[in-house]
């Protein structure tokens, strides 16, 4: 993954941001819309972009573009290194890949301090029953 040729290929438009907010709102177009293209981009290899379609599937449009949005403040510019910091955070957490779990036995010694427990739990249910004369 190469962050300098997708940072290239990331489309951004600003749009207004919906909701309450005033006058402010209304006339400023401060929401960031970030749209990038996995099939297309030259910044990730095959193998990376068969990853980021499986992982991202639900995130992608029909086009198979990905779109991130961010309104959180006031102006466009800190909205823009929000919504491409997003970006990059999304596409690190996707390609991270899973630890393979390997298959260990149950060491000796706790299976034997289990039956040692198991006995003396068992002799303390055994004293506690009724004596029959």
């Amino acid at each position: 993954m190469n962050k300098q040729i997708l940072q290239s290929e990331l489309q951004f438009k600003a749009v207004r941001s919906g909701g309450a907010g005033g006058q402010h709102v209304n006339k400023v177009s401060s929401k960031v819309v970030l749209r990038f293209s996995i099939q297309d981009s030259t910044g990730l290899n095959d193998i990376e972009k068969t990853i980021l379609k499986d992982k991202l599937a639900s995130r992608l449009s029909k086009e198979g573009l990905l779109t991130l949005h961010a309104e959180d403040d006031r102006s466009q510019f800190k909205n823009k290194a929000i919504v491409t910091q997003r970006f990059f955070e999304l596409l690190e957490k996707a390609l991270i890949q899973p630890k393979i779990r390997k298959k260990t036995k149950t060491p000796k010694s706790a299976i034997e301090k289990r039956l040692k427990e198991k006995k003396i739990y068992a002799e303390i249910k055994k004293i506690r029953r009724k004596l029959d004369f």
